[in-house]
């Protein structure tokens, strides 16, 4: 029976090579040869305008631990995907739930829609529109004094603040979706059955709801923290030398000092210090889960 199973799983096997060929060409092209091109780059000495490139070294990854400001710049940005992360976890996880479990019909649609319009937009557009509502004399400011008796002053551009708020805006939508379709595979009769034996809509909240929905938690906040980690265009617009990062640095040597052997290295240690944060992290979210 076991020989007759392997061979049944060999045969499928054999069968689904070809459609998954160009899965696995495709993930070739778009993945594994650029970030080779990369690591090259890394450990290049220079590279000229003109093409011709130094000698091969470990010398850029040395800056990094040279230079105690590349450090720091790396923790700020640990730091803002983590509060990026919460503050997405916070509010998106409740509207997940009135989505997935108390609208219904065009409400849920209305709704549905108000939360993807964002992907809808150019991400430059959307920076830029913050900038219009948190400056001073914006239309927040200008709000607040048409309607207060008082005259208040209201500005957050250029502050870390802003740079908050413009990435939750951004990547809200990832852990509404994320949270959506795990609570929505959750059966109501497990509700109703926490409701019929007296528990509180808290307690079957907190003892039923959350434990089910933590995969979708657990994706949602993947999805944000590792894309905010790097993130450059809204603490360079919102922030501006308060959104001094670890992204801004490499987007600068790759764009303005041309520098691309140490922009490529500084991106490979920032994507090896996020993959050893979520190796770390793996056996805690598991037994989370």
């Amino acid at each position: 029976m076991t020989r007759r199973s392997t061979a049944r799983r060999s045969r499928g096997l054999t069968a689904a090579l070809p459609m998954l060929l160009p899965a696995y060409a495709w993930l070739t092209l778009a993945i594994f040869l650029p970030l080779s091109a990369m690591v090259y780059f890394s450990l290049l000495s220079d590279m000229a305008p003109t093409g011709q490139s130094g000698s091969l070294t470990f010398a850029n990854y040395a800056t990094f631990f040279s230079d105690p400001l590349y450090v720091t710049l790396l923790w700020r940005s640990l730091l803002l995907g983590a509060t990026v992360t919460l503050c997405c976890l916070l509010i998106g996880f409740p509207a997940a739930y009135v989505l997935a479990k108390i609208l219904k019909g065009r409400a849920r649609e209305a709704i549905f829609l108000l939360v993807i319009l964002p992907f809808w937009s150019n991400s430059l557009v959307r920076i830029f529109s913050w900038s219009m509502v948190l400056r001073e004399g914006g239309i927040l400011d200008t709000s607040l004094n048409a309607i207060l008796p008082f005259d208040v002053t209201f500005d957050l551009m250029y502050s870390y603040p802003a740079v908050v708020i413009g990435l939750v805006h951004s990547y809200l939508p990832y852990m509404v979706l994320t949270c959506y379709l795990t609570l929505q595979a959750i059966d109501d009769a497990l509700i109703e059955a926490a409701r019929s034996l007296g528990a509180s809509r808290l307690a079957t909240l907190r003892r039923v709801v959350v434990p089910l929905a933590i995969p979708g938690m657990l994706a949602g906040s993947a999805l944000i923290f590792i894309p905010v980690v790097g993130s450059f265009m809204e603490p360079r617009i919102l922030g501006g030398r308060n959104g001094t990062l670890f992204g801004t640095v490499i987007e600068d040597q790759f764009t303005a000092v041309y520098n691309w052997p140490l922009g490529a290295a500084l991106s490979f240690i920032l994507l090896a210090v996020v993959l050893i944060i979520l190796l770390a992290s793996a056996p805690v979210l598991r037994r989370a889960s």
